[in-house]
């Protein structure tokens, strides 16, 4: 999937995650900020990134600033960001 614009969704609301999603041609780069970082970082930048591999998004910068987000938080706002970044109205989520 190809991202056209920079696009965000989620909150700084405790238990949730904002994602920022901005078109790159470099590869994916996850920035994360997180209350939970020492003990969730790796797994919060893996959910992250298996979502995109599996939306099929090749290039992309990520910012994510997590508040506590569980895993399906986490998909389904990476998801959201990735689908307003395309302009995709063709929504298959998992």
């Amino acid at each position: 999937m190809e991202l056209k614009v920079v696009a965000k969704a989620g909150t700084l609301e405790s238990s949730d995650i904002q994602i920022i999603v901005e078109p790159d041609n470099h590869g994916i780069n996850i920035e994360l900020d997180s209350v939970v970082k020492a003990q969730f970082g790796e797994q919060i930048k893996t959910v992250i990134k298996e979502t995109l591999d599996s939306l099929g998004v090749k290039n992309a910068k990520i910012f994510a600033n997590d508040k506590g987000a569980i895993d399906p938080v986490i998909i389904s706002r990476v998801q959201t960001a990735v689908y307003r970044s395309a302009q995709s109205t063709d929504f298959k989520w998992m």
